[in-house]
Order: C-alpha cells, then structure tokens, then sequence
C-alpha cells in the first residue's frame, strides 16, 4: 500500500500502518489522489523516543539557535507560499486569495518570528534573584510537547506551524505534531519547510516530527506517555475532553481550545444610531470562512424593538441572497445539520436557511434562527450548543433584566461583544452586562464583532471551561502563550557555575530587570 512518509528523528521515512485515508476537496468533493497512512503505535513510541533525545539537546543550545530556526522557517515558508496556498486550496475550499495567501499564512510567519524574538528576549522565562537569601527561579522547557492542530485554520493553528508550534519550540521544547486529517498535503508541505530549516540551524533532528493520524485509543495513550511534557489540542469539545482525562489522570498539562458561541450584544441605542453598519459587520463575521472560525459569533443577543426586527430582517435577507461556502467535510456538513435541528428542536425557530444546500461539495444553507429569552433561560444548556458553521441564533429579551439573566447563564466563551452607543444612552445598561460578561469570557470586545484574533502579546484567545481547560492561558499572544510548556524550577543556594546563565548574578542590562521584595525578576 503506497502512503506519504512521516516524519519521525529527522527523516521522512515509511510509517508503520495497517490502513490509510485520503483529503477530499470540500468545494468539489473530490477525493484526492495522495494516501496518507493511519500510524501505529510504533510511530507514537519511536516519536516521544526521538523527542527525549531531542529535548536533552535543546536544554544546553543558546535561544538564540532556537530563535534562528523559527526565523529559518518563517522564510522557508514564505519561499514555497504559492505551492502551499495552493495545496491547501484544495483540501479545504478556502480561497487562495486574499484569505490563504494574503492573510493567513503572513500572520502565521509573523507569529514564528515573534516567538523567535520572545526566545531572543528571554523575560518569558520570568527569571527571579533574591540575591540576599541566594534563592533563584525560572521557567523552563517541561519537555516534548504534542500538538494536535485543528480543521480550520491550515497554516496559523496547524500542529506544525501554528501558534501552539511556535510557542513550544520557541519556549524550547520538541514538538511532535498531530496532522490533520482534513488537511495532510498542507502539512506535510509545511513539515519539509520545518525539517529543512532544522538542518540549516543545526537543531536536533526530532525538534520537529509529524505524524498524520491515530486510532483514538493511541492518540489517548500519547498524551498520557511518561515521555510527553505537555500537550495543546484545538478542535471539539468531545474529543478535547476525552485527552483531557486521559492526559490528566496521567498528570500531563494539557491545553484545550474547544467550544464557544461567542455572544454579541446588541444594545437598543447601539441599533438606533447605526443598524445598517452593524448589521453588515455582524453579517459578515457569521458567514466569513462559512462560520468557521472560533469566534463566530453563534448567540445574538437584543431587547425586543422595532430596531431589533429591522436588523432580523437585514440579516435573514443577505443570508438568502448570499451563496453558502464550502464546509470543511462531509463530516462537518453532517455536524452541522444536526446542531441546526437540535436548535430546533430545543424550541428555536428557523428564520432562513436550515437545510442542506443544493450544488457541488459540501455545503449548508446559511440559517438564522431566533428564541426568545424566556425559551433561553428555560432550556439554556441546550441553547448553547456550538453549532460549528453559518449558523447563528438571535436571542430576543423583552426587558434588560432578562439580558442580565442570560449573560448569567452562559457558560464559559472564548469572546463576548457589546455594541453599545456612541452618544452614551446604552452607558447604564451596559454598566449591568459588561461586568458578568467579562466573568464568562476571555476575551471582551466593545463595537465590533470577534472573528479577528490578532496576534498580540496583549491578546487572550482562551477564556473559562468549557471554551478552554484553563482561564489562565492564552493560545494566541507570546511570550504568554510561552508559559504553557514551560515547568517551573527553583535554584536554593546552588553554586553560581551551576545556575542556568539567565539565573547568574551578572544583569546584562539592568534596565530589564525590576526589584519585587527584595527579588530581582527579569522583564
């Protein structure tokens, strides 16, 4: 059975597998010509073997080799970003241009070259000298960590480019990544560009490894192997939870990215001021990537008005008018549907779309739905279900205390939106909202919609569970998202020769240091 090669100690060579899958083109739904191979647990234990080599070696290298590598990469990627844009193309249906070549593969070399820089810096680690009682400590790699990457984004959140990528190399562990199954040509592209800038840079050959895909009960055993430091997954609530306990009763750190429903608010002077504008923004932020993105907003939230059912009308309009793009898969159209008709049947009504659309590939229609506040509260949970697509759901209170009451139920978002209005009318109202919104998510927006995650050391792309394992960290924003595979080790009264160099008593450049009770901590 002829299959793609993985990447396993620095070379692309045969896996060990018994079946293989192939890509489809989800525009199309052609299966594509390339198989790639369902790897066994072999490939799992020769990975983390290659990887605890690895991971010793990198503990002695300089940052700035590591700094070098993910520079290396970043040009490589840029070198080949036509093939790659291409590729990925075809196994995702997202356009060339402007979203593959022109916007996401340029943020994802330009997070690789912030992390470079970070690992340059070096205040990730939060070094600290209490100089006085000869106590030091500091962040440091916590050893191979493994990445599963997600569906929808081919390069920025790919297990072998993305920013869970760059944020382990760049803290200095191996990374074993997890391919996507939906996308394997993309990233087997983007692997070569990794291993080619591994030789240039003089790493150790399994910094960087790649397997395409797993039966579930070995993906279960790799993140709870003694050898693994760490683990990020993107991607479902279900299969995020179920590595959850497996990693955890393993006591391995893992970082979940899963479901959100992003709530927007609409506040009653907000739509009085400004409908049309608004109306677009939101229409645009439903259907861009057909709603496939983390930050969709799913959950529109408004007071019942004459302004409320103008922008409905807006909306329900263009959502007919606009054609559906391509799902991911089939698997995801599938999804989708059924979430539709849960809504549903959880006492939603349809307001447009709802089906399966006609024509080539997979596509659904683009559907608007609307509850009412007291049908939210009463069957809230299953309200809130994520509905991964061009979907969204209107939720319509008839007093602001039934916002209030909503906001409280919510569970745990990755974002939540307020527009409120200029003129300051909506002040007092927002006033009641904004502080238990802010509790429900990671990230709060004022007057515009939350699809854009820009990549920002002050961004938080993480939020309260369920939208993540942990409130505490970020998946997007270095050096933060750094600290995640990262352990923290302490240095009491150790020899100066035998410090780490970021904890000797020499400060470089004072200037980057700070005194806290009588400690010296870097950054």
């Amino acid at each position: 059975m002829d299959a793609a090669q993985v990447l396993i100690g620095g070379k692309w060579r045969e896996a060990n597998f018994k079946t293989t899958f192939h890509a489809q083109n989800p525009a199309t739904g052609q299966t594509l010509a390339q198989a790639f191979p369902v790897s066994e647990w072999a490939d799992c234990e020769a990975a983390v073997l290659a990887a605890g080599e690895a991971a010793e070696k990198l503990r002695t290298m300089a940052p700035e080799r590591i700094a070098d590598f993910l520079e290396a990469y970043a040009r490589n990627i840029e070198a080949s970003a036509d093939k790659i844009a291409r590729t990925a193309h075809e196994e995702t249906g997202l356009p060339i241009a402007p979203r593959l070549k022109d916007v996401e593969l340029p943020r994802t070399v330009n997070q690789l070259r912030q992390a470079a820089a970070a690992a340059r810096e070096g205040s990730w680690a939060r070094a600290t000298l209490d100089l006085e009682r000869n106590i030091r400590s500091c962040f440091e790699p916590i050893g191979p960590v493994v990445v599963f990457g997600p569906n929808n984004f081919p390069f920025a959140f790919n297990g072998i480019s993305g920013g869970d990528f760059a944020a382990a190399i760049a803290s200095g562990n191996p990374v074993i990544a997890k391919a996507h199954p939906l996308h394997p040509e993309t990233s087997r592209l983007l692997a070569e560009e990794a291993r080619k800038a591994v030789v240039e840079t003089g790493l150790p050959p399994a910094t960087v490894q790649m397997i395409y895909h797993l039966a579930n009960e070995d993906g279960l055993k790799l993140v709870s192997h003694p050898g693994v430091g760490a683990v990020a997954f993107t991607g479902s609530r279900t299969a995020g939870l179920h590595l959850k306990r497996a990693a955890e009763d393993a006591g391995k750190p893992i970082y979940l990215e899963m479901s959100s429903i992003n709530p927007v608010v609409l506040l009653p002077g907000a739509l009085a001021e400004r409908l049309a504008e608004i109306a677009q923004e939101l229409i645009d932020s439903c259907l861009a990537g057909a709603g496939q993105f983390c930050t969709s907003p799913n959950l529109i939230l408004m007071l019942e008005n004459s302004s409320a059912e103008e922008l409905l009308d807006r909306v329900a309009k263009v959502f007919q008018e606009r054609s559906p793009q391509p799902l991911l898969s089939s698997f995801g159209l599938s999804q989708m549907h059924s979430g539709v008709q849960s809504l549903v049947k959880a006492g939603a009504a349809l307001v447009t779309g709802g089906g399966v659309a006609q024509g080539a590939g997979y596509r659904h229609e683009n559907t608007l739905l609307r509850a009412t506040a007291r049908q939210f509260l009463v069957t809230g949970e299953a309200l809130q279900r994520e509905v991964f697509g061009n979907a969204t759901l209107a939720v319509v209170a008839s007093a602001p205390e039934e916002l209030q009451e909503i906001v409280g139920q919510l569970e745990g978002n990755l974002t939540g939106s307020i527009y409120s209005a200029k003129s300051r009318s909506d002040d007092a109202l927002y006033a009641d909202i904004a502080p238990g919104l802010s509790r429900k998510v990671g990230r709060l927006l004022n007057d515009k919609m939350p699809t854009g995650v820009a990549v920002s050391p002050a961004m938080n792309h993480g939020g309260p569970y369920p939208a993540t394992s942990h409130p505490g960290f970020t998946a997007v924003g270095i050096p933060a998202s750094m600290v995640r595979f990262a352990a923290l080790r302490c240095y009491d009264g150790v020899w100066q020769e035998r410090l780490p160099d970021i904890l000797r008593d020499k400060i470089a450049n004072p200037s980057t240091w700070r005194s806290i009770d009588g400690a010296w901590v870097k950054g």
